[in-house]
């Protein structure tokens, strides 16, 4: 089964950017699915950021929202979160997820509960400095 990966992580300063992409083979074919990102902080509970479904439609936490942005590109295969505004305690290890969906399954809202996804990337380390 293809695996996801991500790239971009680094390390920034506080009030700085980065982009992650998470490559995404087979989720952008007209099919029915959910997409997300994680993070996990040493010592703690991965932590659910944000959603994106075959429609399009993008969902946050209030933890990100209005810093950070989802987005896929189709044609690349590849799901991205655009992080702005970066924080200290935005230091984390990024992942991002997948669940196929049945066409039965289509119209049920995407989530943050890390069981509903199958598929996993590798992580992408990222820290934010003071």
């Amino acid at each position: 089964q293809v695996q996801l990966v991500e790239s971009g992580g680094g390390s920034v300063h506080s009030g700085g950017s980065l982009r992650l992409s998470c490559a995404a083979p087979g989720y952008s074919d007209g099919g029915y699915y959910c997409l997300a990102w994680f993070r996990q902080a040493p010592g703690q509970e991965r932590e659910g950021l944000g959603t994106l479904n075959h429609d399009g439609r993008a969902t946050y936490t209030d933890s990100v929202k209005g810093r950070f942005t989802i987005s896929q590109d189709n044609a690349k295969n590849t799901l991205y979160l655009q992080m702005d505004s970066l924080k200290p305690e935005d230091t984390a290890m990024y992942y991002c997820a997948a669940d196929r969906r049945s066409y039965w399954a289509r119209d049920i809202p995407c989530t943050v509960v890390s069981s509903q996804y199958t598929r996993w990337g590798q992580g992408t380390q990222v820290t934010v400095s003071s």
